[in-house]
């Protein structure tokens, strides 16, 4: 069995804001007693900002990018020391993967980091995942390594996905825990996406990555750094557990879903969402806005009225194309277009998270 545990950048310090060794010192026993158990372990692990800002003595985290990314570079080295240093404690061997999110898009990238993660696993080691900020600008500006985790999951066919947070679990109007959410739809009115101090997700990335997660099978555990990977495994979870969707996607829809790189996006009303979760394709009318460059056959990513991640799917029309039917009817659109395709997505060519 393989599990992808994800550890957010405000959960390497302590509230005093120095280094929690005590709960990277937990985490590496609870690791071990893993492994003694056949289970291996596969850490994404923000923090090289942060590690970066107090290697340097900085009193704050950088704002400019280029910036970010040298303080990163200095911070994920040390990041990766203290993994070291903490994990050698225990007689386990860390491994450092630095990814870039087109690997995702590439199938030959993406085989090639499988095998190098899957080459680390059969020697004992223990992958320590992040985003390679130096090069890469998607993790510092939006917070991606809940999908990072989510992208490690799928691609180490993990059972289970574990993101550690500041908050300890999704929470109610009256902040407490959410036990467990067995339709993340009926949830979305708890999620605030205000972001951390290092880190860039918030809640809104985690239940986003949890949402696409479920739909590929693999069930989610959103936590606090005082729960025990041990009681999580035991179905014990003092955070909130996302139960996995009972119809995962198929296979060929799995990797529109994850592996086709989004050309734009697509902005669609309630009518719009209720009818694609129905199975039907989205049609212009249900359209409200559009954002990218993409052409006939890219994919493209879908929001919701409210700013949720929804779907993905290849377009019948490129962005001119669909900004010239916004709000139209079926009918109209062939006229307009000139052609015999109403559907700006079919049904077929679509996923719905």
């Amino acid at each position: 069995m393989r599990i992808v545990v994800k550890i957010g950048s405000n959960l390497i310090q302590t509230g005093g804001g120095d280094i929690d060794l005590s709960f990277l010192s937990r985490l590496a026993w609870e690791v071990k007693e893993l492994s003694s158990q056949g289970v291996k372990v596969l850490v994404v692990s923000s923090g090289a900002v942060l590690c970066g800002v107090k290697k340097l003595g900085l009193k704050e985290r950088p704002k400019e990018l280029s910036l970010k990314q040298a303080v990163a570079g200095v911070g994920q080295a040390y990041l990766v020391h203290l993994y070291d240093m903490v994990f050698s404690n225990y007689g386990l061997r860390v491994g450092q993967a630095l990814l870039t999110a087109d690997l995702f898009r590439d199938r030959v990238k993406f085989q090639n980091a499988k095998n190098a993660l899957e080459s680390m696993l059969s020697l004992g080691v223990v992958p320590v995942i992040n985003e390679n900020d130096t090069v890469a600008i998607s993790e510092l500006l939006f917070g991606d390594n809940d999908f990072l985790a989510l992208y490690t999951a799928y691609m180490m066919n993990a059972k289970l996905l574990v993101i550690f947070s500041t908050a300890g679990g999704l929470l109610d109007e009256e902040g407490r825990v959410v036990p467990l959410v067995e339709e993340v739809e009926m949830v979305l009115h708890l999620v605030r996406g205000v972001n951390s101090e290092f880190g860039t997700g918030g809640m809104l990335s985690k239940v986003n990555s949890a949402r696409v997660a479920v739909r590929l099978g693999i069930p989610v555990v959103i936590t606090g750094k005082e729960d025990s990977l041990l009681e999580v495994l035991r179905g014990k979870t003092r955070g909130t557990y996302f139960r996995p969707s009972e119809k995962p996607l198929k296979e060929g829809k799995k990797v529109l879903a994850l592996l086709e790189e989004p050309r734009g996006a697509l902005y669609i009303d309630e009518g719009a969402y209720r009818a694609i979760k129905q199975g039907k394709s989205l049609l212009a009318a249900g359209v409200k806005g559009v954002d990218g460059v993409f052409q006939r056959g890219d994919a493209v990513v879908l929001y919701d009225h409210r700013g949720f991640l929804v779907g993905k799917g290849r377009v019948n029309f490129g962005i001119q194309e669909v900004k010239k039917v916004i709000g139209r009817q079926g009918e109209e659109v062939k006229r307009l277009l000139k052609t015999a395709v109403e559907e700006v997505i079919h049904a077929d060519r679509l996923v719905v998270f």
